[in-house]
């Protein structure tokens, strides 16, 4: 097959990997870590990333992303299928499964999780952490998550976009643990030294777990099986199902 990759930059190194092993060509596409900060404006990057690409060109387009804010809901192909993982939070993709996270999850609430991506996004743009709510956040987080507030302002008042800026701060100092998910062939990156400082910074109890890319790998090889990825035809969009399939997709007028 060709396929057509549009995802996160978070994941560039996993998705390269996972490309680089499939029998399948794959065109790969970053989009810029942080949009899921401004769902609206996400959103709308994505369904033009979408729309640019040429039909009849591609076999499916394979979305890089998860439910994450709310995202996807909405997002529609005009000719190609679109394939998306199911998954709440970007974080499933690098642990295997919405299984595996969700039990990670409960046994460890509290937890900040990092990735090459998230930690290499950061760097890049030399941001060494901000501190907006108590947490370190990576990649372009202080100038998204002021966009974010104005987006609040616009929708709900000034008032209110403070109360909810205050709620986050709030939920972020709910941490106590930072975990690195590991993979072996990232060791040359020197990551755990990374998150290990971030944590002790911040007096956060330090661990770390492996990666899993099956989500990934099988992303970029197919077939898609319906438990792991949602397949959106022309003349549908993508909604939320509230259920454990995460989302759906339904007709559109």
């Amino acid at each position: 097959m060709f396929l057509k990759v549009i995802a996160c930059e978070i994941a560039v190194r996993e998705l390269q990997y996972a490309a680089a092993r499939s029998k399948n060509m794959i065109d790969l596409e970053f989009l810029t870590q942080g949009h899921h900060d401004t769902p609206a404006l996400g959103r709308d990057e994505i369904q033009q990333r979408i729309d640019a690409v040429p039909g009849g060109k591609y076999d499916a387009i394979v979305l890089g992303y998860a439910l994450c804010s709310k995202i996807l809901v909405g997002l529609k192909p005009s000719h190609t299928q679109l394939i998306i993982p199911r998954a709440h939070d970007c974080i499933t993709l690098f642990l295997g499964s919405k299984d595996r996270y969700q039990k990670l999850h409960s046994e460890r609430p509290g937890t900040y999780y990092y990735t090459s991506g998230w930690l290499e996004c950061a760097g890049r743009r030399g941001n060494k952490g901000s501190t907006w709510g108590g947490a370190f956040l990576p990649a372009n987080s202080s100038l998204d998550l002021e966009a974010t507030y104005q987006e609040w302002v616009q929708k709900f008042g000034e008032d209110q976009a403070k109360y909810l800026v205050e709620e986050m701060s709030r939920w972020m100092e709910t941490y106590s643990h930072g975990c690195l998910i590991d993979f072996d062939f990232l060791k040359q990156l020197d990551l755990p030294q990374a998150v290990q400082r971030i944590c002790a910074d911040k007096g956060w109890s330090y661990d770390q777990v492996p990666g899993d890319l099956s989500l990934f790998q099988k992303m970029v090889d197919g077939p898609w099986a319906e438990s792991d990825f949602l397949t959106v035809q022309a003349g549908q969009k993508v909604v939320a199902s509230f259920d454990e399939l995460i989302i759906a997709a339904e007709p559109f007028a």
